[in-house]
């Protein structure tokens, strides 16, 4: 997509973050292989509202694409916000992104809003998915 170095400053805060503020019965990372290789991540914070959820940093490298891996990852999200108390998930994406969109259509999330911005450098369409738990 062209995004670069600003969108890879982003994904590193957002690791950084997540790290450094840490909370085991509120957050996690899941890391999805293929063949013993890295393929897939997605995070689940803990949002500034309360009892909501943001899902951050759904990755699937080109290799791990077409295997329902980033279902997968979205089904973990849900499944442990749901045991952890959650009353709803959030997440921002990009309408370029139409695999992701997909994937959080079919968990049954709603695109809630949408704006367009001048992020990393190009003009995209930032949405605002939710899922009520």
């Amino acid at each position: 997509y062209g995004w670069g170095e600003p969108f890879e400053g982003l994904c590193a805060q957002i690791v950084a973050d997540f790290v450094n503020n840490f909370d085991a019965e509120r957050a996690r990372c899941w890391i999805a292989e293929l063949n013993g290789e890295n393929v897939g991540c997605v995070m689940l914070v803990k949002d500034d509202q309360p009892r909501v959820a943001r899902i951050r940093l759904l990755l699937v490298d080109p290799k791990g694409r077409g295997l329902g891996l980033g279902a997968k990852l979205i089904d973990e999200c849900v499944r442990f916000a749901r045991a952890a108390g959650y009353a709803k998930i959030t997440l921002w994406t990009h309408s370029v992104l139409t695999a992701a969109r997909h994937v959080y259509e079919k968990a049954g999330f709603t695109l809630t809003s949408s704006e367009p911005r001048h992020t990393w450098g190009k003009d995209v369409v930032a949405e605002f998915w939710d899922l009520d738990l």
